[in-house]
Protein backbone atom coordinates (compact mmCIF):
# COMPACT_ATOMS: atom_id res chain seq x y z
CA UNK A 1 0.00 0.00 0.00
CA UNK A 2 1.22 3.51 -0.85
CA UNK A 3 -0.10 6.97 0.03
CA UNK A 4 0.28 10.39 -1.58
CA UNK A 5 -1.12 13.81 -0.68
CA UNK A 6 -1.66 17.06 -2.55
CA UNK A 7 -2.57 20.59 -1.39
CA UNK A 8 -5.58 22.34 -2.90
CA UNK A 9 -6.92 25.86 -2.36
CA UNK A 10 -10.70 26.21 -2.45
CA UNK A 11 -11.99 29.64 -3.47
CA UNK A 12 -15.34 31.08 -2.34
CA UNK A 13 -17.87 32.39 -4.84
CA UNK A 14 -18.80 35.05 -2.31
CA UNK A 15 -16.97 35.95 0.92
CA UNK A 16 -18.24 33.76 3.76
CA UNK A 17 -18.76 35.66 7.01
CA UNK A 18 -18.31 34.07 10.43
CA UNK A 19 -17.78 35.55 13.89
CA UNK A 20 -14.09 34.77 13.39
CA UNK A 21 -13.84 36.83 10.21
CA UNK A 22 -14.57 36.69 6.49
CA UNK A 23 -13.37 33.76 4.39
CA UNK A 24 -12.43 34.15 0.72
CA UNK A 25 -10.46 30.91 0.35
CA UNK A 26 -9.79 27.74 2.30
CA UNK A 27 -6.88 25.31 2.02
CA UNK A 28 -7.39 21.57 2.02
CA UNK A 29 -5.42 18.43 1.13
CA UNK A 30 -6.36 15.46 -1.01
CA UNK A 31 -5.11 12.00 -0.02
CA UNK A 32 -4.94 8.95 -2.23
CA UNK A 33 -3.95 5.36 -1.44
CA UNK A 34 -3.10 2.68 -3.96
CA UNK A 35 -1.38 -0.64 -4.55
CA UNK A 36 2.05 0.08 -6.07
CA UNK A 37 1.46 -2.74 -8.57
CA UNK A 38 -1.55 -0.84 -9.95
CA UNK A 39 -0.95 2.88 -9.18
CA UNK A 40 -3.52 4.17 -11.65
CA UNK A 41 -6.30 2.78 -9.45
CA UNK A 42 -6.60 4.65 -6.15
CA UNK A 43 -8.93 5.52 -3.31
CA UNK A 44 -9.47 9.25 -2.80
CA UNK A 45 -10.05 11.17 0.41
CA UNK A 46 -9.82 14.70 1.76
CA UNK A 47 -7.86 15.88 4.80
CA UNK A 48 -10.08 18.92 5.36
CA UNK A 49 -7.93 21.02 7.65
CA UNK A 50 -9.52 24.27 8.91
CA UNK A 51 -7.07 27.09 9.78
CA UNK A 52 -7.91 28.98 13.00
CA UNK A 53 -10.24 26.17 14.05
CA UNK A 54 -8.33 22.88 13.76
CA UNK A 55 -5.68 22.64 16.51
CA UNK A 56 -3.54 20.64 14.07
CA UNK A 57 -3.43 23.51 11.54
CA UNK A 58 0.12 24.61 12.21
CA UNK A 59 3.51 24.61 10.52
CA UNK A 60 3.93 20.91 11.25
CA UNK A 61 0.82 19.76 9.37
CA UNK A 62 2.62 18.82 6.16
CA UNK A 63 5.25 17.01 8.21
CA UNK A 64 2.51 14.88 9.77
CA UNK A 65 1.21 14.03 6.32
CA UNK A 66 4.75 13.14 5.29
CA UNK A 67 5.12 10.91 8.36
CA UNK A 68 1.86 9.17 7.43
CA UNK A 69 3.06 8.69 3.85
CA UNK A 70 6.28 7.04 5.08
CA UNK A 71 4.55 4.88 7.66
CA UNK A 72 1.99 3.58 5.18
CA UNK A 73 4.83 2.53 2.88
CA UNK A 74 6.43 0.38 5.61
CA UNK A 75 3.21 -0.79 7.23
CA UNK A 76 3.65 1.17 10.46
CA UNK A 77 0.71 2.75 12.33
CA UNK A 78 0.61 6.55 12.72
CA UNK A 79 -0.84 8.25 15.80
CA UNK A 80 -3.52 10.59 14.42
CA UNK A 81 -5.37 11.20 17.69
CA UNK A 82 -4.39 14.90 17.48
CA UNK A 83 -4.78 15.14 13.70
CA UNK A 84 -8.50 14.76 13.14
CA UNK A 85 -8.62 15.96 9.54
CA UNK A 86 -5.83 13.59 8.46
CA UNK A 87 -7.65 10.70 10.17
CA UNK A 88 -10.76 11.77 8.27
CA UNK A 89 -8.97 11.86 4.90
CA UNK A 90 -7.15 8.58 5.45
CA UNK A 91 -10.36 6.77 6.39
CA UNK A 92 -12.05 8.04 3.23
CA UNK A 93 -9.22 6.93 0.98
CA UNK A 94 -9.13 3.46 2.56
CA UNK A 95 -12.91 3.04 2.39
CA UNK A 96 -12.89 4.07 -1.27
CA UNK A 97 -9.99 1.75 -2.10
CA UNK A 98 -11.65 -1.14 -0.26
CA UNK A 99 -14.85 -0.63 -2.25
CA UNK A 100 -13.15 -0.75 -5.64
CA UNK A 101 -12.03 2.88 -6.20
CA UNK A 102 -15.41 4.09 -7.47
CA UNK A 103 -16.09 6.99 -5.09
CA UNK A 104 -18.27 4.68 -2.97
CA UNK A 105 -17.34 4.87 0.70
CA UNK A 106 -20.48 3.49 2.36
CA UNK A 107 -22.63 1.51 -0.09
CA UNK A 108 -26.33 1.61 0.64
CA UNK A 109 -29.66 3.17 -0.23
CA UNK A 110 -28.12 6.64 -0.58
CA UNK A 111 -25.55 5.55 -3.17
CA UNK A 112 -28.30 3.67 -5.01
CA UNK A 113 -30.17 6.97 -5.34
CA UNK A 114 -33.00 5.75 -3.12
CA UNK A 115 -32.49 7.62 0.16
CA UNK A 116 -31.85 11.39 0.09
CA UNK A 117 -30.68 13.38 3.11
CA UNK A 118 -32.68 16.35 4.38
CA UNK A 119 -30.38 19.29 5.09
CA UNK A 120 -30.67 22.74 6.62
CA UNK A 121 -30.09 25.85 4.54
CA UNK A 122 -27.01 27.68 5.78
CA UNK A 123 -27.24 31.48 5.78
CA UNK A 124 -23.82 33.10 6.05
CA UNK A 125 -23.26 36.27 8.02
CA UNK A 126 -23.57 39.56 6.21
CA UNK A 127 -25.35 42.85 6.50
CA UNK A 128 -29.01 42.84 7.50
CA UNK A 129 -30.51 43.22 4.01
CA UNK A 130 -28.20 40.61 2.52
CA UNK A 131 -29.08 38.05 5.17
CA UNK A 132 -32.81 38.67 4.76
CA UNK A 133 -32.39 38.16 1.02
CA UNK A 134 -30.54 34.89 1.59
CA UNK A 135 -33.17 33.64 4.05
CA UNK A 136 -36.01 34.28 1.60
CA UNK A 137 -34.04 32.53 -1.14
CA UNK A 138 -33.60 29.45 1.06
CA UNK A 139 -37.29 29.24 1.95
CA UNK A 140 -38.32 29.75 -1.68
CA UNK A 141 -35.93 26.97 -2.65
CA UNK A 142 -37.84 24.59 -0.37
CA UNK A 143 -35.81 24.51 2.84
CA UNK A 144 -37.81 23.73 5.97
CA UNK A 145 -34.88 24.35 8.32
CA UNK A 146 -32.37 27.18 8.17
CA UNK A 147 -29.21 27.76 10.12
CA UNK A 148 -28.16 31.35 10.77
CA UNK A 149 -24.61 32.36 11.52
CA UNK A 150 -24.94 35.14 14.10
CA UNK A 151 -22.48 37.31 15.96
CA UNK A 152 -21.10 39.49 13.17
CA UNK A 153 -23.64 42.33 13.09
CA UNK A 154 -25.15 44.09 16.09
CA UNK A 155 -27.40 42.03 18.33
CA UNK A 156 -30.55 44.11 17.87
CA UNK A 157 -30.30 43.77 14.09
CA UNK A 158 -29.91 40.02 14.43
CA UNK A 159 -32.97 39.82 16.68
CA UNK A 160 -34.90 41.96 14.22
CA UNK A 161 -33.91 39.57 11.46
CA UNK A 162 -35.19 36.55 13.38
CA UNK A 163 -38.41 38.41 14.25
CA UNK A 164 -38.83 39.10 10.54
CA UNK A 165 -38.53 35.38 9.82
CA UNK A 166 -41.08 34.47 12.48
CA UNK A 167 -43.55 37.07 11.21
CA UNK A 168 -43.42 35.42 7.78
CA UNK A 169 -42.96 31.78 8.78
CA UNK A 170 -44.34 30.05 11.86
CA UNK A 171 -42.43 27.48 13.86
CA UNK A 172 -44.43 24.76 12.07
CA UNK A 173 -43.36 26.13 8.68
CA UNK A 174 -39.70 26.75 9.36
CA UNK A 175 -37.17 25.48 11.91
CA UNK A 176 -34.52 28.04 12.88
CA UNK A 177 -31.13 27.00 14.21
CA UNK A 178 -28.51 29.60 15.08
CA UNK A 179 -24.76 29.32 15.41
CA UNK A 180 -22.93 31.91 17.50
CA UNK A 181 -19.46 30.36 17.02
CA UNK A 182 -18.65 31.43 20.59
CA UNK A 183 -19.51 35.10 20.01
CA UNK A 184 -21.63 35.71 23.14
CA UNK A 185 -20.04 37.23 26.22
CA UNK A 186 -20.69 35.41 29.52
CA UNK A 187 -22.28 38.48 31.11
CA UNK A 188 -25.05 38.86 28.51
CA UNK A 189 -25.31 35.29 27.22
CA UNK A 190 -28.37 34.29 29.23
CA UNK A 191 -30.43 37.34 28.28
CA UNK A 192 -29.70 36.68 24.61
CA UNK A 193 -30.70 33.05 24.96
CA UNK A 194 -34.01 34.10 26.54
CA UNK A 195 -34.70 36.44 23.61
CA UNK A 196 -33.99 33.67 21.10
CA UNK A 197 -36.16 31.18 22.98
CA UNK A 198 -39.05 33.62 22.72
CA UNK A 199 -38.76 33.49 18.94
CA UNK A 200 -39.12 29.71 18.72
CA UNK A 201 -35.50 29.09 17.83
CA UNK A 202 -34.76 25.35 17.81
CA UNK A 203 -31.26 25.50 19.32
CA UNK A 204 -28.04 27.45 19.41
CA UNK A 205 -24.56 26.16 18.65
CA UNK A 206 -21.66 27.16 20.85
CA UNK A 207 -22.99 30.39 22.45
CA UNK A 208 -19.68 31.11 24.23
CA UNK A 209 -16.11 30.28 23.28
CA UNK A 210 -14.94 26.73 23.79
CA UNK A 211 -12.62 25.95 26.66
CA UNK A 212 -14.81 27.04 29.57
CA UNK A 213 -16.56 23.78 30.52
CA UNK A 214 -17.83 24.90 33.95
CA UNK A 215 -19.48 27.99 32.50
CA UNK A 216 -20.84 26.05 29.53
CA UNK A 217 -22.30 23.46 31.90
CA UNK A 218 -24.04 26.21 33.86
CA UNK A 219 -25.44 27.72 30.66
CA UNK A 220 -26.68 24.31 29.45
CA UNK A 221 -28.42 23.74 32.78
CA UNK A 222 -30.10 27.15 33.01
CA UNK A 223 -30.75 28.07 29.38
CA UNK A 224 -34.37 28.20 28.15
CA UNK A 225 -32.96 27.34 24.71
CA UNK A 226 -31.34 23.97 23.93
CA UNK A 227 -27.54 24.23 23.61
CA UNK A 228 -25.54 22.34 20.99
CA UNK A 229 -21.81 21.83 21.36
CA UNK A 230 -19.65 22.30 18.28
CA UNK A 231 -16.19 23.80 18.78
CA UNK A 232 -16.22 22.32 22.29
CA UNK A 233 -15.70 18.87 20.72
CA UNK A 234 -12.61 19.87 18.75
CA UNK A 235 -9.29 18.54 19.99
CA UNK A 236 -10.85 15.85 22.19
CA UNK A 237 -8.94 12.93 20.68
CA UNK A 238 -9.33 10.25 23.34
CA UNK A 239 -12.28 8.33 24.74
CA UNK A 240 -11.67 9.75 28.23
CA UNK A 241 -11.68 13.33 26.92
CA UNK A 242 -14.93 12.77 25.05
CA UNK A 243 -16.68 11.15 28.01
CA UNK A 244 -15.48 13.88 30.37
CA UNK A 245 -16.79 16.61 28.03
CA UNK A 246 -20.27 15.07 27.82
CA UNK A 247 -20.50 14.29 31.53
CA UNK A 248 -19.30 17.70 32.64
CA UNK A 249 -21.27 19.92 30.26
CA UNK A 250 -24.43 17.83 29.62
CA UNK A 251 -25.57 19.58 26.39
CA UNK A 252 -28.88 18.96 24.67
CA UNK A 253 -27.11 18.26 21.36
CA UNK A 254 -23.68 17.67 19.92
CA UNK A 255 -22.81 18.60 16.35
CA UNK A 256 -20.36 16.32 14.63
CA UNK A 257 -17.94 17.43 11.95
CA UNK A 258 -15.89 14.32 11.10
CA UNK A 259 -12.96 16.47 9.93
CA UNK A 260 -12.80 18.08 13.37
CA UNK A 261 -13.89 15.36 15.79
CA UNK A 262 -11.75 12.35 14.94
CA UNK A 263 -12.86 11.27 11.48
CA UNK A 264 -15.69 8.78 11.06
CA UNK A 265 -14.34 6.54 13.82
CA UNK A 266 -14.11 9.41 16.29
CA UNK A 267 -17.56 10.69 15.36
CA UNK A 268 -19.03 7.23 15.93
CA UNK A 269 -17.53 7.16 19.41
CA UNK A 270 -19.02 10.59 20.16
CA UNK A 271 -22.42 9.31 18.98
CA UNK A 272 -22.19 6.14 21.06
CA UNK A 273 -21.32 8.02 24.25
CA UNK A 274 -23.90 10.75 23.59
CA UNK A 275 -26.73 8.27 23.08
CA UNK A 276 -25.89 6.54 26.36
CA UNK A 277 -26.56 9.89 28.03
CA UNK A 278 -29.71 10.84 26.11
CA UNK A 279 -27.89 13.54 24.14
CA UNK A 280 -29.08 14.02 20.57
CA UNK A 281 -26.83 14.83 17.60
CA UNK A 282 -26.63 15.72 13.95
CA UNK A 283 -23.88 15.83 11.34
CA UNK A 284 -22.42 18.88 9.63
CA UNK A 285 -19.71 19.44 7.06
CA UNK A 286 -16.80 21.81 7.64
CA UNK A 287 -16.29 23.53 4.30
CA UNK A 288 -14.84 20.47 2.63
CA UNK A 289 -14.61 20.17 -1.12
CA UNK A 290 -17.12 17.87 -2.79
CA UNK A 291 -14.70 14.98 -2.20
CA UNK A 292 -15.16 15.20 1.56
CA UNK A 293 -18.82 16.13 1.25
CA UNK A 294 -19.50 13.05 -0.86
CA UNK A 295 -17.97 10.82 1.81
CA UNK A 296 -19.75 12.57 4.71
CA UNK A 297 -23.10 12.35 2.93
CA UNK A 298 -22.69 8.63 2.33
CA UNK A 299 -21.72 8.03 5.94
CA UNK A 300 -24.56 10.20 7.26
CA UNK A 301 -27.11 8.16 5.33
CA UNK A 302 -25.39 4.90 6.29
CA UNK A 303 -25.72 5.61 10.04
CA UNK A 304 -29.38 6.67 9.62
CA UNK A 305 -28.99 10.21 10.97
CA UNK A 306 -32.43 11.73 11.51
CA UNK A 307 -33.71 15.27 11.00
CA UNK A 308 -32.10 18.05 8.96
CA UNK A 309 -28.34 17.65 8.68
CA UNK A 310 -25.81 20.44 8.17
CA UNK A 311 -24.46 19.27 4.80
CA UNK A 312 -24.33 20.75 1.34
CA UNK A 313 -21.64 23.45 1.44
CA UNK A 314 -19.95 22.41 -1.81
CA UNK A 315 -21.79 25.01 -3.85
CA UNK A 316 -19.98 27.92 -2.19
CA UNK A 317 -16.71 27.29 -4.07
CA UNK A 318 -15.77 28.27 -7.63
CA UNK A 319 -13.20 25.51 -8.16
CA UNK A 320 -14.83 22.46 -6.60
CA UNK A 321 -14.57 18.87 -7.81
CA UNK A 322 -17.37 16.99 -9.55
CA UNK A 323 -18.98 14.10 -7.66
CA UNK A 324 -22.32 12.24 -7.92
CA UNK A 325 -23.71 14.20 -4.93
CA UNK A 326 -26.11 17.01 -5.80
CA UNK A 327 -28.67 19.24 -4.11
CA UNK A 328 -32.37 19.29 -5.00
CA UNK A 329 -34.36 21.75 -2.89
CA UNK A 330 -33.50 20.75 0.69
CA UNK A 331 -32.46 17.22 -0.19
CA UNK A 332 -28.92 16.03 -0.78
CA UNK A 333 -28.98 13.21 -3.32
CA UNK A 334 -26.63 10.79 -5.04
CA UNK A 335 -26.80 10.10 -8.78
CA UNK A 336 -25.78 6.44 -9.25
CA UNK A 337 -25.53 6.95 -13.03
CA UNK A 338 -22.74 9.50 -12.50
CA UNK A 339 -19.40 7.82 -11.81
CA UNK A 340 -16.67 9.74 -10.04
CA UNK A 341 -14.15 11.03 -12.61
CA UNK A 342 -10.72 10.33 -11.11
CA UNK A 343 -8.92 12.15 -13.94
CA UNK A 344 -9.82 15.49 -12.28
CA UNK A 345 -7.18 14.68 -9.66
CA UNK A 346 -4.38 13.91 -12.14
CA UNK A 347 -2.80 17.35 -12.29
CA UNK A 348 -2.62 18.05 -8.58
CA UNK A 349 0.82 18.47 -7.02
CA UNK A 350 1.01 15.01 -5.47
CA UNK A 351 3.75 14.48 -2.87
CA UNK A 352 5.35 11.04 -2.94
Amino acid sequence: MRLEFAPYLLKFKEPGGTSRGVLTEKPTFLIRVYDERQPEKFGIGEAAVFPDLSPEADGKYVWKLTELLANVAIGRETDLSRHSSIQFGLEQAIYDFSNGCKGIYFPGEFTLGEKPIEINGLVWMGDFDKMIERIDEKVEAGFKCIKLKIGAIDWESELEMIRYIRQKYSGNQLMIRVDANGAFKPEDCMSKLKSLAGLEVHSIEQPIKAGHPELMAKICKESPLPIALDEELIGKGTTDERIRTLDEIKPAYIILKPALCGGFSGAMEWISEAEKRGINWWITSALESNVGLNAIAQWTAYINASGPQGLGTGGVFTNNFETPVYLEKDLLKFDPSHSLDYSQFDNLAWKR
